[in-house]
């Protein structure tokens, strides 16, 4: 009971405030306008994020605190005197990995000589001061454990300084040119292949995608503006609506330019990522203004335009409320500091800002519009012209085509024993209510749909199984960038060893002691090199220092033999002293570099390393911690990429709990919920089919595909399980009838506006189009399959009506005429009692 009191009270206000907008149109359909404009001007403020690290690593990570911790106790010397590495900070730098086309021998006189030609030609950039850190070679082929027969790839890299914002600057700059003139180089030596790559090369690329998407966007706006007004369009010149399709799409992106003023105003700096948010307005705007429309199409033509208004309302506005209020439920969640992602949680903001002014402004603005082309009805203007349309015999005087264009049906046209639905000659409302609904609901087609749903639950089990974690960066770029070219051929000749990884003890511990020294290594064992620990201990043997050695002779002997032995030199920075009040020396921190071997599943297996290494820290005798640049975007990826999707599921279900006590039957959210996790769960197995990884991106779609199946979904389910008496495939016809219209032209407008980011050169934007179209897909598939049949022989019951009224039992009422004060039309309505 309290449920039917409360849906009729929400009812009832809705169709209040439709009769109230539809009182000040010109005023509601203003406002928006002029408040997206002010807005809009912030974009003389508009910034891009450039740190990539802030938006795609873990904000809380561990390994930024084993990072400050690493820094306190190695501080980089970025001296001219010192050499320095990727080993600890990434800095700034230049690489370039030269190979051959033929997998020469890169080793060889010929590729030499071109190498150090390369390398003069670098090192005569006069853009501050650099240092030449050798080479790597990869691809490598051996004589024997310590000598190279041949490589096939060699890599340098050039580390510049960037103490100040100054240095920043300049090295920024060198880093251009040394582009440039790898690219003139490789210009003028085509037997070898040529990879740059520099420091700032994946900052570059990531919003590269921005630049590349601009002309498929444009295109994108071109065919759903064209599709929305065809789908608004009738061959009925007073009904059709397509300037409603154009509203429709307009109130969209003045929500959207609404929330970029504000995210512009509050200091929000722009990133690749926000490329999905006009999407996710697209899907959960159109079909709300569709849906409006839908419902102005069920409305008496012989009412005024301000009860028409307020019944829309009334029939539209509590469905949409309740799905923006998932929206900004489940985004804004994402959207909180329990988000460990700082592109998710932007993202997810940013969402939420749109998706509530959206709602505003179709309450406002598209309501008013609502209101303008319904006057506009009623006076049997022309819908695109506004002309007044002639009488049916004043057309017959004119030509062909101007009769084409001026078709329309009068109310005198219609017999008084006639009761046809003027909306009806619309082509997808005819498609749906004499083809379609007969079609799904056949006895026949029923076991193909159930058999198929069981094939569609079989790919998406496969899939499921099979879901992996993205933590490649290159999975965010654009194609055909530096960042791709350079990562392939890493991984191609360089794959084989896993970056160096720092391992650092941060305790005085007894160097002198011959079973610490082989509980460090027993610490390090499976490693294929240890870069100089070895060397270091094989040093302390044949000075034959022994167990016993008093702890000061052996700090003074470190301090004073060790460290100055020329082969032993640059050992000095992985050694910390600490001198005492009685003058003794004491070691209280030392680190190695260590190379893992590793296969062709580098990150993951990597990842493994990671968390081994970390839970042998916690146990080990030796306090240390690992470290390398990587693991900043590594640390708790799966967990922290995950998370906003597990909290917005969470969310959702609580939401649909919470909205049993709203809507007028709580079998309406049991349905729901179970097509969410259908829809969810084959988005996220053909998804990993379709070779998309669980990263930012996927989740972030993920998340709106909740949403997106609610919104589809929902008036379907509630238009079936409320109603009474008839059959069950009676009612569902019906929910198709009325709502399927709606569906079907946001989800046709919605594809053709994902059809040109298919085509944009980025991966970026490829995972963002194999989601939103698996998802749209899906949640069609079960709008007008699934659901249609299932619904056919599972609950709710209807209760069939046992007797039909005989027509001897009818009562006839002789016509009453109504006249409406603001309108000039008479109606002669007929009630049958």
């Amino acid at each position: 009971m309290l449920r039917q009191v409360l849906h009729r009270g929400l009812g009832t206000s809705f169709s209040r405030l439709g009769h109230f907008v539809a009182s000040h149109p010109v005023f509601f359909a203003s406002a928006p306008v002029l408040i997206s404009i002010l807005l809009g001007a912030s974009f003389s403020r508009y910034q891009v994020e450039e740190s990539v690290e802030h938006l795609l690593a873990p904000t809380h990570s561990l390994a930024k605190i084993e990072r400050n911790l690493v820094d306190s106790l190695f501080p980089v010397n970025r001296s001219k005197h010192r050499l320095y590495s990727d080993l600890q900070t990434p800095g700034r730098y230049g690489r370039v990995i030269i190979t051959s086309f033929r997998k020469a021998n890169m080793l060889d006189q010929h590729h030499t000589d071109l190498i150090l030609k390369l390398h003069s030609a670098v090192t005569r950039i006069q853009d501050g001061r650099e240092v030449y850190n050798g080479h790597q070679l990869g691809g490598v082929t051996v004589h024997s454990k310590d000598r190279v027969k041949s490589a096939e790839a060699i890599q340098l890299t050039y580390y510049l300084q960037a103490i100040n914002s100054l240095n920043d600057m300049v090295a920024e700059k060198w880093e251009s040119i040394f582009c440039d003139t790898v690219e003139l180089f490789q210009k003028s030596n085509r037997k070898v292949k040529m990879y740059p790559f520099t420091s700032s090369s994946l900052k570059e690329d990531f919003q590269k995608t921005s630049r590349v998407s601009e002309r498929y966007l444009i295109t994108s706006l071109v065919l759903v503006v064209t599709l929305a007004i065809l789908c608004c369009s009738m061959q009925d010149c007073v009904r059709s609506k397509p300037w409603l399709g154009l509203l429709g799409l307009l109130t969209v992106t003045l929500a959207t330019l609404t929330a970029a003023g504000i995210i512009n105003l509050t200091g929000g700096k722009y990133n690749s990522t926000f490329l999905g948010i006009p999407f996710v307005m697209l899907g959960h705007g159109l079909y709300g203004t569709f849906e409006m429309l839908s419902s102005w199409r069920k409305t008496r033509e012989d009412q005024h335009v301000k009860e028409r208004t307020a019944a829309v309302f009334a029939d539209s506005m509590l469905s949409f409320s309740l799905t923006t209020a998932m929206y900004l439920v489940t985004f804004g969640i994402g959207a909180s500091p329990f988000t460990n992602i700082e592109a998710a949680r932007i993202f997810c903001c940013n969402s939420c800002i749109a998706i509530f002014f959206n709602y505003l402004y179709v309450l406002s603005f598209y309501g008013s519009s609502l209101v303008f082309t319904g006057y506009i009805e009623n006076n049997y203007q022309h819908s695109i012209f506004c002309r007044k349309v002639p009488k049916p015999e004043v057309l017959q005087e004119k030509p062909a085509w101007y009769r084409f264009l001026l078709t329309a049906k009068f109310s005198e046209d219609t017999a008084d024993s006639e009761e046809t639905n003027t909306y009806e000659s619309h082509l997808l409302v005819w498609f749906l209510k004499r083809y379609y609904c007969d079609w799904i609901t056949n006895t026949y087609v029923k076991p193909f749909v159930v058999l198929f749903y069981l094939v569609y639950i079989s790919f998406a089990l496969m899939g499921y199984l099979q879901v992996s974690e993205g933590s490649d960066l290159s999975n965010i770029v654009a194609t055909a960038t530096r960042t791709i070219e350079y990562t392939t051929a890493q991984q191609k000749y360089f794959s084989n060893y896993s970056p160096v990884i720092g391992f650092y003890i941060y305790e005085s511990i007894e160097y002198w002691n011959t079973s610490v020294q082989e509980d460090v290594l027993e610490y390090t064992k499976g490693f294929v090199r240890i870069s100089w620990f070895e060397s270091y201990l094989n040093y302390l043997r044949k000075l034959n220092i022994s167990t016993g050695l008093p702890k000061k002779n052996f700090t003074d002997m470190l301090r004073n033999s060790f460290l100055k032995t020329p082969q032993f030199a640059h050992f000095s920075e992985d050694i910390i002293f600490s001198k005492k009040y009685n003058n003794e020396v004491d070691v209280v921190a030392s680190r190695m570099f260590l190379v893992a071997k590793t296969m062709e599943t580098k990150r993951e297996e990597l990842y493994d390393l990671l968390e081994t290494l970390r839970k042998l820290s916690l146990t080990s005798k030796v306090k240390f911690i690992v470290f390398n640049p990587s693991f900043v975007y590594m640390d708790r990826y799966a967990s922290s990429v995950g998370a906003p999707l597990q909290n917005s599921c969470i969310s959702a279900l609580f939401l649909l709990f919470f909205s049993a006590f709203l809507v007028a039957d709580s079998l309406i959210n049991v349905w729901l919920t179970l097509t969410v996790a259908s829809v969810e769960f084959g988005v996220i197995g053909f998804m990993t089919l379709w070779k998309v990884e669980l990263d930012c991106i996927s989740v972030l779609c993920l998340i709106y595909g909740i949403n997106y199946t609610i919104d589809n979904c929902a008036p379907l389910l509630s238009t079936f399980v409320l109603g009474k008496e008839f059959t069950r495939t009676k009612w569902v016809k019906n929910a198709l009838e009325v709502h399927g219209v709606a569906i079907l032209q946001s989800y046709l407008c919605y594809i053709v506006g994902l059809i040109p980011l298919a085509a944009v050169p980025s991966n970026l934007t490829r995972t963002l189009f194999r989601c939103l179209f698996l998802i749209a897909l899906v949640t069609f598939f079960h709008c007008f399959a699934i659901l249609p049949v299932i619904l056919t022989f599972l609950p709710p019951s209807k209760k069939k009506r046992k007797e039909k009224k005989n027509p001897e039992n009818r009562e006839e009422i002789e016509c009453v005429e109504m006249v409406d004060m603001d309108s000039t039309r008479v109606v002669d309505q007929i009630t049958t009692v």
